[in-house]
């Protein structure tokens, strides 16, 4: 296990090997996440929160974790109150904050931003989302809700459905479960399908993936329902995303037609496009998967700036 002071843009920039390693910590942190442990880590650790786009999920839960730890941390949660308004570059910007910390989790709207980053650092850099691009700790967390329900990673049947566009965590996920031989099926509006060169990547991974584009023969057969919200955001023109908005929506009925064990995940918010009645049943699992987060998140931070974890 190699992490210690490595940056973490891609999801691609882990072995089979180092993934199941995070997982296997990421386990251990969980008491240390729900309070019950003390962890000290990370003491004297300073982190610096880059976020330059909205978040709530990834940036409480990266605090949180770091926290848990023993580290502090500072944090650019408004992008209008950081030079950049003033037109610094995301360069000069991101080569400042490395002198004040000890990592730089970054959060972008532009795709690349990341990598860009990573460029410019000369701390580790975490990439909690780049616009439509990559979020590698989405994909570990989500790995480790299915992972935790099932026992496993391989063989499951796992539908990604809703904008696969420009959902950047469904293009990290695809790849991972690609790596652990789960089987895609793709299920979306026909204009937010996966983007051709994320299929190439699959395809050439030999990869196990099919297209469904009726919602009740896709949760048929499904081990895992992975749901997405169409992003309002990244749409330039408005009238485009009122052709999709609503396409689909989740609710008791649908899930009566899947199995009784399969799981429902969001990487949330969600805007409709799961119904409130299925919080209640043994489906949902996208709570959990959020609290996930930080134990996962814990491990990252542990293993990359420690080179260890509990």
């Amino acid at each position: 296990m190699g992490l210690k002071g490595r940056d973490l843009i891609s999801i691609r920039d882990l072995s089979r090997e180092e993934i199941e390693e995070i997982l296997k910590a990421s386990r251990r942190m969980i008491p240390y996440a729900e309070g019950q442990k003390a962890g000290h880590q990370l003491d004297d650790r300073l982190l610096v929160m880059a976020f330059f786009e909205p978040s709530t999920r990834t940036r409480l839960s990266f605090e949180t974790a770091a926290q848990r730890l023993g580290a502090r941390c500072v944090t650019i949660a408004d992008p209008t109150a950081s030079s950049m308004r003033k037109g610094e570059s995301l360069h000069d910007t991101v080569r400042m904050l490395s002198s004040y910390g000890d990592a730089i989790i970054l959060r972008h709207p532009n795709e690349g931003s990341g990598r860009l980053a990573a460029m410019a650092s000369d701390k580790p850099v975490i990439n909690a989302g780049d616009g439509a691009g990559q979020h590698p700790s989405q994909t570990l967390l989500d790995l480790a809700t299915m992972q935790e329900a099932f026992g496993t990673l391989s063989g499951l049947r796992v539908v990604l459905l809703g904008d696969l566009k420009y959902g950047r965590t469904v293009h990290s996920l695809a790849h991972a479960l690609a790596v652990f031989g789960a089987e895609l099926v793709l299920s979306s509006p026909p204009t937010l399908g996966l983007p051709e060169e994320v299929r190439e990547h699959l395809d050439q991974m030999g990869a196990k993936v099919t297209e469904v584009d009726q919602l009740h023969r896709a949760v048929r057969d499904a081990d895992v329902l992975y749901v997405t919200r169409i992003q309002k955001e990244r749409f330039g023109d408005e009238a485009e995303y009122s052709k999709v908005a609503g396409s689909y929506r989740i609710d008791n009925a649908v899930l009566a037609g899947g199995k009784p064990r399969m799981i429902v995940m969001h990487p949330l918010p969600r805007t409709g496009e799961i119904a409130p009645e299925v919080d209640g049943t043994t489906h949902a699992a996208y709570f959990r998967q959020a609290f996930l987060g930080v134990p996962v998140r814990m491990a990252l931070l542990s293993l990359i700036l420690t080179g260890k974890a509990v």
